[in-house]
């Protein structure tokens, strides 16, 4: 039987869910730790975050220093280690391969992936990325002094597309500059964690298809949204209800 602290609790994280538009759901995990992708830093998800806590979530954005994976697995595991209880574990872009690789954690109770890498242990993602046919955004890649980034033309229209012009120089502006040491996992955390998976229909940095086929190997549960690359910008309500979702359903 709820206490009436907790019962309070929830039912005021109730009131904020459909005050923010979002599904009164009874959350089994509370924590939310969000880890961003390449060119980018952790205010990627800065109209996410609200919703979530909105929803009565405790949320913390990791800020990877995309210098090496291990070094993102740090911060990512430093993260995890500051939670109160079991968490929901979520990426987007090149931070799914930080939390397949950390995600073994004892306290991580699911992961979800937002148009985001999910390699096997081991996998070579750009051998497996050549199998489709090769996203927009890889002509402006600009690579220099064991850095790659994205140059204004290839972030504004393949990186960035469906995100207001405004929005996407500010996040020019911010961008994070990605270690060109390949990110080999030594885990797949999604083969034993339960998973989730939001693909992007429109997306022109990583090949819609490839995001489904690899939603599919890790038999996720899957939507499909109508947004570019950046759909945690574009289309955060539909990203924040599938991390709800995922928090709600986790034994």
């Amino acid at each position: 039987m709820l206490s009436a602290s907790l019962a309070a609790a929830q039912g005021a994280s109730a009131t904020a869910a459909r005050a923010a538009g979002l599904p009164n759901r009874t959350h089994r995990v509370r924590n939310v730790v969000l880890v961003h992708g390449a060119y980018a830093d952790g205010s990627s998800w800065s109209k996410v975050i609200p919703l979530l806590q909105h929803a009565g979530m405790n949320v913390t954005a990791v800020q990877n220093p995309l210098t090496s994976l291990a070094d993102d697995a740090a911060a990512t595991r430093f993260a995890l280690a500051r939670q109160d209880g079991p968490v929901i574990l979520a990426a987007h872009s090149y931070g799914g391969t930080v939390i397949s690789e950390v995600g073994l954690a004892h306290n991580v109770a699911g992961l979800v992936y937002v148009a985001a890498r999910a390699p096997e242990a081991g996998e070579d993602f750009a051998a497996l990325s050549a199998r489709f046919p090769t996203p927009p955004v890889t002509s402006g890649v600009i690579t220099s002094d064991g850095f790659r980034w994205l140059n204004k033309r290839a972030f504004l229209r393949d990186f960035a597309n469906g995100v207001t012009r405004q929005e996407a120089l500010t996040l020019y502006a911010a961008q994070g500059l990605l270690s060109t040491t390949p990110p080999t996992t030594s885990a797949a955390a999604w083969q034993t964690k339960p998973s989730w998976y939001a693909v992007s229909k429109d997306d022109r940095t990583i090949n819609p298809d490839l995001e489904r086929f690899m939603a599919r190997r890790m038999k996720a549960q899957t939507i499909e949204v109508n947004a570019g690359h950046l759909s945690l910008i574009s289309r955060p309500k539909d990203i924040a209800e599938l991390i709800l979702t995922a928090a709600s359903t986790v034994s």
